[in-house]
């Protein structure tokens, strides 16, 4: 058994949260090209589907959309009946979805507030938890939650308090949960993306005018391609990653490293 061999995924089946678009679907891409079969889970169904359709025509593996609120108890429990039916199994949870607000804090409103608490947090203790229990009554898996490296640095000049809180505690939540099950079987670790290109990034008009800024700070002077985490996502998800759990993986060029 190569490296190389302990790298591929084939026959894992994985779900990633917030896999329609973005960072998501780029990740989501990289998991089925390296032989995985997926679950695109997403609020938007319509989008959901789409990628899904667009990723099995790509590469050719099996590629399903779920539509959940990461938020709700009962849609998460049911996402997971959903995926482990129709993919037979589970081996890997990637708990991406997420939301930012930059609002000043004394400006910020309590319904933001619990709202970016809530998906970013809560969202990622509840989709963890019901991945957690079917790990471990089936042997184990691998649990990727993505975290930010705004849980390690307070980013300027936007300003997103809860945002950065809420990812610093997405960070701890997996360590816990890492210590909690690391002789069961199950893995748990956090991917801490920098400022990435996207699409959604690029063509906003809130955050154009940051652009510039951000990649005059970064050592690398630019923002991250998408696609340049597909190869952490596959690291983490893969086998080859089996001593890893607890830790947290910064992909940021550098940033948080001033």
């Amino acid at each position: 058994m190569t490296v190389m061999d302990n790298l591929r995924l084939d026959g894992k089946k994985i779900y990633i949260t917030g896999g329609a678009q973005g960072l998501g679907k780029s990740m989501a891409e990289g998991l089925a090209q390296a032989g995985a079969d997926l679950a695109i889970v997403d609020i938007n169904l319509e989008k959901a589907q789409a990628t899904a359709d667009e990723i099995a025509a790509d590469t050719g593996r099996k590629v399903i959309a779920v539509k959940a609120d990461v938020t709700n108890p009962d849609d998460v429990d049911q996402m997971i009946e959903t995926i482990t039916t129709e993919l037979g199994g589970l081996d890997v949870a990637f708990n991406n979805a997420g939301i930012v607000i930059n609002t000043p804090a004394e400006e910020t409103s309590f319904e933001e507030w619990s709202k970016v608490i809530n998906i970013n947090l809560n969202g990622t203790f509840l989709t963890s938890q019901a991945a957690g229990k079917y790990m471990l009554e089936h042997g184990g898996g691998s649990i990727i939650n993505t975290a930010s490296m705004s849980a390690h640095i307070v980013n300027r000049p936007q300003p997103q308090a809860s945002y950065n809180a809420s990812k610093a505690g997405v960070i701890q939540l997996s360590k816990s949960l890492a210590i909690e099950w690391a002789k069961k079987g199950v893995r748990v670790n956090t991917l801490s993306p920098g400022y990435m290109a996207t699409d959604l990034t690029l063509n906003s008009e809130e955050l154009k005018p940051l652009i510039d800024i951000w990649n005059d700070w970064a050592p690398l002077g630019r923002m991250g391609k998408p696609e340049e985490l597909q190869g952490i996502a596959v690291y983490l998800a893969s086998d080859a990653s089996s001593f890893a759990t607890g830790a947290d993986f910064g992909i940021d060029g550098a940033f948080t490293a001033w």
